[in-house]
């Protein structure tokens, strides 16, 4: 069998990190791995696997000695100059950033939805949004069963999701509080805030990532293009609206789905519980449902509370939690990984 090489751009990072974990879970067929990061980062140590690694700076040179897989995990400006310079030498990069995601020429893949996609990647595969890749997971096995004509998105997003500064926003609004014990604490001028417009703490945002024209944010047009790109749909009716919440990690969505085709609920239940990377936890009559703290540090995607819509015909009512870093980018970079290899053994 043959060993692979792998480097790890923006190890130093959150999903980097959580990366470096998955791997050593793992324990791929890799013989060699570098890690990569800023010039602010280099120099540092990571323990993996038994051993140390001095964290090396990311140059326009560091992929002159050869690698089979990279994953980028540092941001669209990185990818977008760095990416492109790994695949010339032969690597194929698993780009965690939206650099790609809606390049025509590049694959964006989830594993469990369309594994397919990843032979026709020319150097660079995408790894979807973390909340889109939690939806079409569950999405996927319902589409291919009664032919999705409508989706509404409402996403709860852990500020995880946001980096480091998002998680410490979070955390020095609960150090104000437990100081001060002031729940109305909104404005920036109580603490600094690194992230949000405004604090996170006793507060939610509808608002990730900027405003577009049209009145959407990005995030919000992310899902909606990411999501038809990936289904393979590309006049789906989409709509979505993202809100950030004071939970510090896995997003939890509220999905309401319109099909084509008529359903049998128990039917639909069923294919849920037997299509990959799904994990059904509804028990109403026990209180049983998805919650974020479940979630964390798993890679399956948890649905629960499904139930008919009956304001409209055919429709369909979901909750649906999963482990953005988890999940949501380091994992599903990872088993992108693992697709490559075994397509190469």
């Amino acid at each position: 069998m043959k060993n692979f090489k792998l480097a790890v751009v923006g190890a130093t990072g959150v999903v980097g990190r959580a990366a470096l974990q998955i791997l050593e879970e793992k324990k791929l067929p890799i013989r060699e791995y570098s890690f990569f990061a800023s010039k602010r980062s280099a120099g540092s140590k990571i323990n993996f696997m038994g051993k140390s690694y001095i964290v090396q700076e990311l140059t326009e040179h560091s992929f002159d000695e050869g690698f089979d897989f990279a994953i980028f995990s540092a941001g669209g400006e990185t990818s977008k100059k760095y990416a492109p310079i790994a695949s010339s030498h032969g690597c194929i990069v698993v780009d965690n950033s939206n650099a790609f995601r809606m390049d025509n020429n590049v694959p964006l893949v989830v594993p469990e939805v369309n594994p397919e996609e990843i032979k026709n990647n020319k150097g660079i595969i995408a790894n979807p949004n973390c909340s889109t890749i939690q939806a079409v997971v569950a999405l996927k096995p319902l589409d291919d069963k009664y032919h999705i004509k409508r989706i509404v998105y409402s996403t709860y997003q852990a500020v995880s999701g946001a980096g480091r500064d998002g998680i410490e926003d979070l955390e020095n609004g609960i150090n104000h509080f437990q100081k001060t014990s002031n729940v109305n604490i909104v404005s920036s001028e109580n603490y600094k805030l690194k992230k949000f417009p405004y604090p996170i703490f006793n507060n939610c945002l509808p608002h990730i990532d900027v405003f577009l024209d049209n009145g959407y944010t990005k995030e919000e047009m992310k899902m909606i293009n990411e999501t038809r790109k990936i289904l393979g749909k590309p006049n789906l009716p989409i709509t979505a609206t993202t809100v950030r919440v004071p939970v510090f990690n896995s997003h939890s969505e509220s999905i309401n789905v319109e099909f084509e085709n008529n359903y049998n609920l128990d039917e639909l239940i069923n294919i849920l519980k037997n299509s990959p990377g799904i994990k059904v936890i509804d028990d109403v009559t026990h209180i049983k449902y998805p919650i974020a703290t479940q979630a964390t540090g798993q890679d399956s995607v948890l649905v629960g509370r499904i139930r008919r819509d009956y304001s409209i015909q055919n429709g369909l009512n979901f909750w649906c939690v999963a482990d953005n870093i988890r999940k949501g980018a380091a994992s599903n970079a990872i088993q992108i990984v693992e697709k490559l290899i075994s397509n190469n053994t």
